[in-house]
């Protein structure tokens, strides 16, 4: 028997598929080599682990034992017909990328337990020196962490109750919108998703209209502003709204936030209707409400729901002056109410911190307008709890914090403007006495953990161990109160933080850990 000597067309192959196999088996993403005539010949050690295999062998030698060992779904949850399989389209000639499916195992794994991978794909035909197909090439990218976080934000959003709609920048249209939101409207879903936002209008007629546009424009903080918003069977809503630049899916977006002010309106239209009917209406309203006079600002009157809220007799407001009343929580906040009363006569929707009688703060919207009752000159002053609202946009900020704390889809500067949203106005140039407790390397650590680097490049630039980087975080932790590599830097920023600059400013990738 004679021994078959290989073609030199088949050995050059050969020779061919090692070196491709050399060049690309340290690639970070999973890479398939597929042959027309010998099926799978050859997968790197990432694409084994993105399909929790150990050897070439558990994928299949085949198409067909592919097909066999897993199951592949499309994003709307429709599985793939045969010769839908990425594997079976390269074959056919088919050459395609940014195919996204979520894959899993026919049968369950060997602990019993579900297992799936979102994976991007792309597939590539390899030819020779004439055009001829000659390998087919499947790349894989892991995007499981991705769409799950983008699952858990859809949910988180979906079920606040805090009014909120997000509008995409590019185009200028609605693509999310949460329930809270159309309960508040009366609009449904499809009203609103797609809409641009000269059709349901959010800032018409704001107090600060052009500015707020314009920052809009800009994918800038929109700051809180007074506008109304029609309603779809009529009429108009008046609410508070504001605006933070978010991104969602690497699309710059804007997500804006409401209280609805209906109540506060409906109480001062009543309150405005006639002089004979104040009295009555002046102590039925349910909104907390003082009744002064012009000069001095001496309480003469104060309706129940003032004295509910704030737990006060009339004995203890009544004849007062309303700043000597204890219901600030600063001198500042107090002298700050007099001083805008007295440059124009009236006030709207300032923000203060209030104190009831039993300490307890509560955040307040408060405005102030001059009336005239039975000729004498006095000021409405009107008091909004929006200590719940303050609580449930807390709660929204918390829940986007909760789907970054594990990903990399939201950008760093998403992370200073979470921190602006917390604290909104408090300035950068003044460091919190709470960083004393830091000693010099911790702030250092902190400092460049601000910056984006991970505790490898930490390691590398400070020239220390890893566990020393690891020991120095924890510490952070521990003294920051947090949990979270994201809840660290939010915490920081929030105190004007932001570590030293930089060396090398051209620096604008990191490495791969």
């Amino acid at each position: 028997m004679t021994n078959q000597v290989p073609d030199e067309a088949v050995l050059q192959q050969q020779v061919d598929r090692r070196q491709l196999q050399e060049i690309i088996s340290g690639l970070g993403e999973g890479i398939l080599l597929i042959d027309p005539s010998d099926g799978l010949v050859w997968a790197n050690d990432k694409a084994l682990a993105l399909h929790d295999v150990d050897s070439l062998s558990d994928l299949g030698e085949t198409p067909a034992d592919y097909r066999k060992r897993f199951q592949l779904k499309y994003r709307n949850n429709h599985l793939l017909a045969d010769n839908q399989y990425p594997i079976d389209r390269l074959l056919a000639g088919d050459v395609f990328h940014d195919v996204v499916v979520e894959v899993s195992r026919k049968n369950a794994d060997k602990n019993g337990e579900d297992w799936r991978s979102i994976q991007q794909l792309r597939g590539i035909v390899l030819t020779d020196g004439k055009g001829k197909p000659e390998s087919y090439v499947l790349v894989i990218e892991d995007v499981t962490e991705r769409f799950t976080a983008e699952e858990r934000f859809e949910k988180t959003f979906g079920t606040n109750p805090a009014p909120a709609i997000i509008c995409r920048l590019a185009d200028l249209r609605y693509v999310k919108v949460n329930q809270g939101f159309l309960e508040m409207l009366g609009y449904t879903r499809d009203d609103v998703i797609g809409r641009s936002v000269y059709e349901i209008d959010v800032l018409e007629n704001a107090t600060t209209r052009d500015t707020a546009i314009a920052a809009l424009r800009d994918g800038r903080t929109i700051p809180q502003t007074e506008a109304s918003i029609r309603l779809p069977e009529g009429g108009s809503k008046l609410v508070i709204v504001a605006g933070q630049p978010i991104e969602i899916g690497e699309e710059a977006c804007m997500l804006f936030t409401f209280m609805d002010l209906e109540p506060r309106r409906k109480a001062e239209e009543a309150l405005r209707q006639s002089e004979e009917r104040f009295a009555r209406s002046f102590r039925l309203t349910p909104v907390p409400t003082v009744l002064t006079a012009l000069d001095g600002l001496r309480i003469l009157d104060a309706n129940d729901a003032f004295f509910s809220v704030f737990g006060f007799i009339e004995e203890e407001v009544i004849g007062k002056a309303l700043p000597e009343v204890p219901l600030w929580t600063s001198e500042t906040s107090r002298h700050g109410l007099e001083r805008d009363i007295d440059k124009s006569g009236s006030l709207r929707n300032a923000e203060i911190q209030t104190l009831t009688k039993h300490e307890e703060i509560l955040d307040c919207l408060v405005s102030a307008e001059a009336v005239t009752i039975q000729g004498r000159e006095c000021l409405l002053v009107v008091f909004q709890d929006i200590t719940e609202r303050k609580q449930t946009e807390v709660e929204l900020i918390a829940a986007i914090e909760a789907v970054m704390k594990d990903t990399s889809w939201f950008s760093r500067t998403v992370i200073e403007k979470l921190a602006n949203l917390r604290r909104p106005g408090r300035g950068t140039k003044v460091q919190s006495t709470e960083l004393a407790s830091m000693t010099p390397r911790e702030l250092e650590v902190l400092g460049l953990m601000c910056q984006g680097l991970s505790d490898a490049e930490i390691t590398r630039k400070l020239k220390l161990t890893r566990n020393t980087v690891r020991n120095h975080v924890a510490r952070i932790y521990n003294k920051a109160d947090v949990h979270s590599r994201t809840a660290a830097v939010v915490w920081a920023r929030e105190r004007g933080f932001v570590g030293a600059p930089e060396k090398n400013p051209s620096r604008s990738k990191r490495p791969k850990s």
